[in-house]
């Protein structure tokens, strides 16, 4: 009867580390989604920021092509009167005018390919964002396609494994069971060890002698005088069958 309850007992630990395995499982698997979901949509709205750039830049670059346009104009205009000019003050005055207007047409050039360079970046920023959202994109629809067939099959081996758990603790008897429950909310993990050359196989510190004595008939369920985890002894090994 010793031997089969601590075949269960071990049973019962292998059960509760794959069902809590598994409701990670089930609880992380639309986190992931969620999580993609996220950052699809900070990409979304640095799109939509760099988009507005580029939108900006379109107007300022438009703006002074025709800016550019208008004073090339004025300058021809000028050159035109410039020959038409009477007298020598009027000359030199026409022509500060046409070196002011000059100046003002090279520095919106400059200004004008600084934009151009700009939405350059802008684009190549633009661009790249699109090729990271389009390999984003595709990770999430593989995980939403997959998602419900890994939700069901998690759920199904959950209710396989409730089924066995419920099996195994009608062996041990409720006391025990309650105890391994109780250590089970309380430590970490493993609850049930071994114990090899007198040595616990949880918190590996030598048991006293009267105890492993006790534990070698294989008579009772005993916990380490230490860590409180439910020990059996390395000779009495369950063999753990489905």
């Amino acid at each position: 009867m010793y031997q089969k309850q601590i075949e269960q007992l071990v049973v019962l630990q292998t059960v509760d580390d794959e069902i809590k395995g598994l409701e990670v499982e089930v609880k992380q698997a639309p986190l992931e989604l969620s999580e993609l979901e996220g950052r699809l949509a900070q990409l979304k709205e640095r799109q939509a920021q760099v988009q507005e750039r580029l939108d900006l830049l379109k107007v300022q670059q438009k703006r002074l092509e025709g800016e550019i346009e208008d004073d090339g104009h004025k300058i021809k205009k000028s050159k035109n009167k410039l020959m038409a000019v009477g007298n020598s003050k009027e000359y030199h005055a026409m022509m500060r005018e046409m070196d002011s207007m000059e100046k003002l047409n090279r520095l919106r050039e400059e200004e004008r390919i600084a934009v151009m360079e700009e939405f350059t970046r802008q684009d190549t920023a633009m661009q790249e964002l699109a090729a990271e959202m389009d390999g984003l994109m595709e990770g999430y629809d593989a995980k939403k396609a997959t998602l419900d067939e890994r939700l069901a099959k998690a759920q199904s081996r959950l209710d396989a494994l409730g089924k066995r758990r419920n099996k195994a603790g009608k062996v041990v008897p409720p006391p025990i069971l309650g105890r391994y429950e109780f250590i089970r909310s309380r430590i970490e993990h493993p609850v049930i060890v071994p114990v090899t050359e007198g040595i616990c196989g949880g918190c590996h510190i030598k048991i006293p002698p009267q105890s492993y004595n006790e534990l070698q008939k294989g008579k009772q369920i005993l916990g380490c005088p230490n860590c409180q985890r439910i020990i059996f002894w390395v000779e009495h090994s369950p063999t753990i069958q489905e």
